[in-house]
């Protein structure tokens, strides 16, 4: 009978002591850490790199440190073009650059790219995430978007002045893909040029301008270089980019993770919106301390040059019908786009959130 007792409780000793060994282990392994790679293409000093670096330090934070996250700014460790295949490969778990580097890779998602005349970096924003979510283009099925953003409008920024349509002839423009098609439109010459090369062509004199928002004009220091700009943003083209991640890097987080990744993902949609307005106001700033011009289109000019800019649009819709798409289908993207410019603007003006292009009940 004792022994009986004895091998009772040895038992229950064993059963006591197994428990907290694997329940302390499941806790070890609920603790583990996870690591990230998180890589970017703008200057790190840059307020685009450094918004991105206050996301990797606050998913540190909330998670008790249970992801940590290496951060590659400066284009280190994958260059633009090869951001999308780098973020597929698992070269970085974690990406940000934008479609117009690789043209053709996301063809239904550049119709924002379009000349539609978004007046804003805030209403830009809000379009291309409004857009993803209802259409989900399956050109996003191999990487896990984790929130879309858009530069500012484009605008002309020059080593000669731009005042009317008829100044562009003869001009080289830095623009790439679709913005490209709007700089010949509309009577230059584009140039595919990498962005980081764009400082010294203009100082040389390869190109004469370059397609982008005020913005650069401090984060690529192009005030320096560029005496001019035209704020032509009722022909400007943006720049759809995204945050994207590896799938599988995506699976690797645990239930209770996962959800505070995705909370945290959803707050910078809307503080990229606000970071993408307020740069503008950098960029128009330092270039006026550089002794910028700046010049605004007539009413007679904004019609002349928008009416060059539509065979853009229509071109779009052609290329996108010859690749299986009806005509309705695309004309639809850019019905509702338009419609979302329209409702984001009335509702900026609401909010009365200042923009340096736009119209005037935008503008300071």
């Amino acid at each position: 009978m004792r022994q009986e007792r004895h091998r009772i409780i040895g038992g229950m000793l064993c059963a006591v002591i197994m428990l907290v060994f694997f329940s302390f282990g499941a806790a070890h392994s609920a603790e583990k850490v996870i690591e990230f790679k998180f890589a970017h293409i703008f200057p790190i000093p840059a307020k685009h790199s450094q918004i991105c670096e206050k996301f990797v330090q606050e998913l540190e934070q909330r998670t008790g440190g249970r992801i940590k996250t290496r951060y590659f700014g400066g284009g280190s460790l994958l260059k633009p073009p090869g951001m999308i295949k780098g973020i597929e490969a698992g070269i970085t778990d974690m990406g940000f650059s934008h479609v117009e580097y690789t043209p053709g890779r996301f063809p239904v998602t550049e119709v924002c790219d379009l000349p539609l005349g978004y007046p804003s970096g805030w209403v830009s924003n809000q379009v291309v995430n409004d857009f993803y979510q209802q259409f989900k283009p399956k050109e996003w099925d191999s990487v896990k978007v984790l929130w879309m953003h858009a530069s500012t409008p484009n605008v002309m920024i020059t080593t000669k002045p731009v005042r009317k349509l008829e100044d562009l002839k003869g001009m080289t423009i830095r623009a790439p893909g679709r913005v490209g098609d709007t700089v010949k439109a509309l009577g230059a010459s584009p140039a595919p040029m990498p962005i980081m090369e764009v400082y010294d062509g203009l100082a040389k004199g390869v190109v004469q301008g370059v397609n982008t928002p005020f913005e650069t004009l401090k984060t690529f220091r192009f005030g320096e270089v560029a005496k001019y700009t035209t704020s032509s943003w009722q022909v400007g083209n943006i720049y759809t980019f995204f945050v994207a991640m590896n799938k599988n890097s995506y699976k690797k987080l645990p239930p209770d993770l996962k959800e505070i990744f995705d909370e945290l993902c959803g707050e910078y949609k809307e503080k990229f919106a606000l970071m993408w307005n307020s740069v503008d106001f950098d960029g128009r700033d330092f270039a006026e301390e550089k002794g910028v011009e700046f010049f605004q289109l007539d009413s007679d000019q904004v019609a002349r040059w928008k009416e060059a800019a539509e065979p853009v649009i229509e071109g779009y819709v052609k290329d996108m019908v010859s690749k299986g798409h009806s005509d309705g289908e695309v004309r639809g993207w850019i019905k509702f786009l338009r419609e979302r410019i329209d409702y984001w603007t009335k509702a900026q003006i609401d909010l009365r959130i200042k923009s340096p292009t736009g119209p005037d009940e935008i503008r300071p």
